[in-house]
Formats: C-alpha cells, structure tokens, sequence
C-alpha cells in the first residue's frame, strides 16, 4: 500500500513517527517546509510522554507523485474542500481518504470524494509541536486509541485495513455508531478545548481552576443534551461511558459529575489545545468547526447553549486581538 499523512503536524507528525518505527512505509506531507527540512536531515523526533527518534520519509504537497491507496488527513477544516480537490487527484480510484480532523468533516469531504470513500477517526490522545522535526506527546501512553467508522457507505473490509495499520500504533476500536463517536470527541474538544483556548491553558489548567471546571462542566451539558435531542447515542470514551458518567438531572449527580473531571482527565492533563496553539501562532482556529458545530446543531433541535456560544465569542474576540487569552476571561460567562 502507499499510505500518506497529509498535514503532518504535531500529530500527523508522532503517527507517522509510531508507523515508521514499525516498519510502515509512509510518506508526511506538510506545507511547513522547515518541519520537511528537519524531518528529512534528522528524522521525527518524539518527546514527552514517550521519547525516541525515527527516519521518516517527508514531502512538501508540490513533491507528491502518482497516487496514495490511503490517506490520513490532519490539516485544519478551515481549507478542507479546497484540499479534498487536491487530494482526489492523488487518491487511487479505489483508495481511501481517513480525516482525523475534530468536529463532523465527513459528510463535506465525501461530497468531493465520493460516498463510500471517506472514513473518520478519533484520536483519544493529544501533542504539541515543539519545533521543526519535533513533536510532543502530550498524554500518556496507554491512553493511544483510535475510534474508526464511516457516516456514509460503511465499508468493513475498508476499515479493518486501515484499523491494522493503525494497531501499529494503539488500540483501535471500530464503531457502527461512528456518528456517536464523533459526538464523544465533540463533547470533549467543545468542553476542554474551548476552554483551555479562553483561558490560555492546558487541560490541567482547567480542572484546576473550579470556575473553569464548572463552565467546562455545563458546556458538556450541552453537548449531551444536544446529542439526545439530535437522536445521538454518545459512544463511550476509552471503555468509559461518558454520559452515564457526566449527565446529570439533580444536583448530587452534578456534584459528583465536577469532581469527577480531574480525575477522567488525569492522563491528559498537559494538552494544550490546538486552538490556542493556533493563536498563538497567529493563525485562524477551528472554533467554527468545534464549538461552532454544537452550536449549530443546537438551534436544529432547540437546546440552549449559552456557555458554549460565549466561548465562540470570547475566542473570535480573541482572535481579532480585543482580549487575550488569560484566566481573567471567566469573568465574561454569565
């Protein structure tokens, strides 16, 4: 198989670091020619969490030749028809594209590439990019897990070739309900990449601060409230039922439910949001294509969600220079 990684960051960067290990011939594709440059002179170097250094083979997108039986794709959704007509020409007729993107990126690509072409995963793991030919493992080892499916066109035999490939890596879970999945990954991006984005810090960070842990809280609420209401059942998170173990209706269950964040969130506690890490680096972020999906979903099935749409605001404000990033945000939630 030719496999790709295209927009090998941070995390396209540590996959394709694992798959190489392993012996995986796969090329990283990212248009930040000093990361190419660092890749091909001194290989992937992973820290962190787990620390090694591999040969990789890297590309800038002008460098690719011929077509790809699979595709990893990990570039921001802001560019992502735009990019799917360039990949559909470098994809094999019979080959697969796979979006590891955060918010609902299936349905748009598949209008470029076909029905039946385009499979979705879940990552339950975080990273950072700490300099050219450079990323950080931000959670901890055993917690790299992948959730695989289709929302349209389920193909098995598809999925498991790609499930394999990613078992180089760590566990993969292929799921019916991929649309559910999504949701899980939704409820926690929303929630804890939000916030850490308003606040300017890292998961950790948030669960710390009880005031962020409660904001944090009830935009999980939301989320949850919104999924039912949309008639979506909320795939659990690494074996844990994240709505039988954060919904709430009284206020023992929502007592129970705040105390128990810190600990769910203990092995990933050093992500720091690729939204603010955007930001930070004077980039557009994906706030339209994470929380903006909630809330959008939301006002489809009348479910108020005031603390996740003031996240929007507060991170279009930052971006637009007016605030910054800094826990002295929370005094904007109402």
């Amino acid at each position: 198989m030719r496999i790709a990684i295209y927009g090998a960051g941070s995390l396209g960067t540590i996959l394709g670091a694992y798959l190489a290990k392993q012996g995986v011939d796969v090329d990283l594709i990212t248009r930040n020619k000093a990361h190419v440059a660092a890749l091909q002179a001194n290989g992937a170097k992973v820290v962190g969490k787990v620390a090694f250094s591999v040969p990789v083979k890297a590309l800038l997108p002008s460098e690719m030749q011929g077509t790809y039986d699979l595709i990893f794709l990990l570039t921001k959704q802001t560019e992502n028809h735009s990019v799917a007509l360039f990949l559909k020409d470098y994809l094999d007729p019979k080959g697969m594209l796979c979006t590891m993107q955060n918010g609902l990126p299936e349905p748009g690509l598949a209008e470029v590439l076909g029905k039946g072409r385009v499979a979705g995963c879940t990552i339950g793991w975080g990273s950072t990019l700490q300099g050219a030919g450079v990323a950080e493992l931000t959670s901890e080892p055993d917690s790299l897990t992948f959730d695989l499916g289709m929302v349209e066109g389920y193909n098995q035999q598809a999925l498991e070739t790609i499930a394999e490939i990613l078992r180089n890596m760590g566990i993969v879970t292929i799921d019916r309900n991929f649309l559910g999945a999504r949701w899980s990954k939704l409820l926690i991006n929303t929630a804890f990449s939000g916030m850490g984005t308003v606040v300017g810090g890292t998961y950790g960070d948030i669960t710390a601060n009880k005031e962020a842990r409660a904001l944090v809280q009830r935009i999980m609420k939301e989320c949850i409230d919104t999924a039912k209401a949309s008639g979506v059942t909320i795939e659990p998170v690494q074996g844990k039922d994240i709505v039988k173990l954060f919904d709430y209706s009284g206020p023992v269950k929502k007592w129970f439910a705040f105390h128990l964040i810190p600990i769910a969130m203990k092995k990933h506690r050093a992500i720091r949001p690729s939204m603010l890490q955007d930001i930070e680096k004077d980039k557009p972020c994906e706030v339209g294509a994470i929380n903006g999906v909630l809330s959008q979903q939301a006002r489809k099935v009348n479910v108020p969600t005031p603390i996740n749409d003031r996240v929007i605001d507060i991170i279009a404000r930052i971006e637009a220079k007016e605030l910054r990033p800094e826990m002295a945000n929370l005094k904007l939630f109402p």
